[in-house]
């Protein structure tokens, strides 16, 4: 699970033009749903964000204080293109959680995070929507949050898979090669004998 939280002076979200939810000072939160999250991730998440020393204290010292000790606002708009894998130029969202899966997992985020604040302080857009995102960037802050799960380089993970299927075909090739050779005629004096048999082989292994 991964999560992009803001500090902002205020934020809103829009749908077709009309605004459908607002804050004043606190905490934007995009947040995209790995296919491979569970509870533990979401635990996590509601507890890194709520616990996030961003904010002043009241004597102005910096990073002191959260979101719940300052009592301010939170907005959380779901966002699976955190989860893009670029192919190249063109991003791959192939590790973002399927659609009906990730709405009621993106609902359950919702509730632990109201349960563990006020739910009249978290505010959300709306799941599935082309949304229009207004964010006024307070500092600018902007911090990026990674549950544990989520920490492996997908990248690592494609490279680790091409060197996997590399071992494969070599395992594959040598008992071909094996079987060729097993194959060839012991007759060297026949030049004759000795082709065919090379080209009833090669037949074989590429019909």
């Amino acid at each position: 699970m991964k999560a992009i939280v803001q500090r902002v002076a205020q934020a809103s979200v829009s749908v077709g033009g009309e605004q459908i939810s607002s804050i004043g000072r606190g905490l934007c939160v995009l947040l995209g749903i790995s296919l491979e999250d569970t509870q533990r991730e979401l635990e996590h998440m509601v507890r890194k964000i709520l616990n996030l020393r961003v904010f002043e204290d009241e004597s102005g010292k910096q990073w002191s204080k959260s979101v719940m000790d300052k009592q301010y606002e939170v907005l959380c708009v779901s966002q699976f293109t955190l989860q893009c894998i670029l192919k190249g130029n063109k991003p791959d969202y192939h590790m973002a959680m399927p659609t009906e899966q990730a709405e009621c997992f993106y609902n359950n985020f919702l509730e632990q995070l109201r349960r563990a604040y006020k739910p009249e302080l978290v505010k959300d857009g709306k799941f599935g929507a082309y949304m229009q995102v207004h964010i006024q960037n307070d500092g600018p802050v902007t911090i990026e949050l990674e549950s544990p799960a989520a920490t492996v380089d997908p990248k690592q993970l494609t490279k680790l898979e091409k060197q996997q299927q590399r071992k494969e075909k070599t395992r594959t090739k040598v008992p071909s090669e094996s079987s060729r050779e097993r194959n060839v005629p012991r007759n060297k004096d026949d030049p004759s004998a000795s082709s065919g048999a090379e080209g009833d082989v090669s037949s074989e292994r590429e019909p």
